[in-house]
């Protein structure tokens, strides 16, 4: 005899199996077309009775009916899962970038599947076959470090994706404004610097890597501003040191010994490289701070509680998965830049996330 369940009726296939359509259909006497409508949420759309939808829903919730998804999704020819790859969960900006866009995804009533490729174009190419196997409706690519490779496996794949933050020549890309972000944030370090102008005749460009979208278009805003004020930006003054924390703390180190003492303006590009340099401020008395313009290109709100102060460019996450999913909703996949604007954070100050 099969078991029951704690309503008394019989399930067919004994205790453990879960319960289908068939069974919704047999125990309340309605049809599995009509159930399957009630529980997909088309019971308006096919003039079922409210009491009969009603019905229903409280079966399916006493028995614990969870719908197949996989098998719901093979019909549809879609599966509910869309994508995203980070090039890493440590960064601030990449973590704000992954929640902003588990919050939207759940909004549309997708599924969200973040996973992260540690910078290696090879992990890129890994990770991004694996969710096309799982069949995802789509992919927002962040921070790819070979992004035309992945644009042609999606191609391929006929999967629809948008890259963020780093762009591909071949799709749609939605980007900071890194060379405006980068304007401001540099006149700012440099006007509101604690010492004399004369003082500053050679700041300093810190982290990224050569070639590098962003690195390129934050290197162009942070020169154009030092020739408009008279400074030199010379090859010496910019120390692509990539963004491993540890490696700016030794480049930075190296070139306080060669210079004798501090840079007195510093632009930072991100904030592992931050981090870099908070690894030697860490060892330096407090009074070492006191004649240094210090700016960092991503947020991060302790900056505001540290002895010395920091001006920050804070990344708009938000703005960016907005505008990739305008992008996905309209399915204009035209290849084109998306411009989003940073927004710069004044010193001993705070995000207010509610603005």
């Amino acid at each position: 005899m099969a078991r029951r369940n704690r309503s008394g009726d019989g399930l067919a296939g004994g205790a453990g199996r879960k319960p289908t359509i068939y069974d919704l259909a047999r125990r309340s006497g309605a049809s599995p077309s009509t159930v399957s409508a009630v529980l997909s949420g088309k019971a308006t759309e096919r003039r079922i009775k409210p009491a009969t939808a009603l019905a229903i829903e409280a079966l399916a919730a006493e028995l614990g009916y969870v719908p197949n998804l996989q098998a719901r999704g093979l019909r549809r020819e879609r599966s509910g899962l869309v994508g995203l790859i980070i090039a890493t969960h440590e960064d601030r900006f990449f973590s704000s970038l992954s929640q902003s866009f588990d919050t939207r995804a759940r909004r549309r009533g997708h599924c969200p599947v973040i996973a992260s490729t540690l910078r290696n174009p090879e992990e890129e190419a890994r990770v991004v076959r694996t969710l096309i196997s799982y069949k995802i409706d789509a992919l927002f690519i962040a921070g790819a470090t070979d992004a035309e490779a992945l644009r042609e496996i999606c191609a391929a794949a006929r999967l629809p994706h948008v890259f963020i933050d780093l762009p591909s020549l071949g799709a749609p890309s939605v980007v900071t404004d890194n060379r405006l972000g980068a304007e401001r944030l540099t006149r700012t370090l440099l006007r509101g610097a604690p010492v004399a102008a004369s003082r500053l005749e050679r700041p300093l460009f810190l982290g990224g890597v050569a070639g590098d979208f962003a690195t390129v278009s934050r290197l162009d805003g942070f020169r154009k501003v030092c020739a408009e004020m008279g400074l030199a930006a010379s090859d010496d003054q910019v120390l692509l040191c990539g963004y491993d924390p540890r490696r700016a703390t030794a480049t930075l180190e190296a070139l306080c010994a060669r210079l004798g003492g501090l840079p007195k303006a510093l632009f930072i590009n991100s904030l592992p490289v931050f981090e870099g340099v908070l690894r030697l401020f860490a060892a330096l008395p407090d009074g070492a701070f006191t004649d240094i313009a210090i700016g960092c290109f991503d947020y991060d709100p302790f900056a505001a509680f540290l002895s010395f102060p920091v001006t920050m460019m804070r990344q708009d996450a938000d703005g960016l998965v907005d505008r990739a999913y305008e992008v996905l909703d309209a399915g204009d996949f035209t290849p084109r830049l998306i411009a989003v604007e940073p927004r710069l954070i004044e010193p001993r100050t705070l995000y207010d996330h509610a603005s």
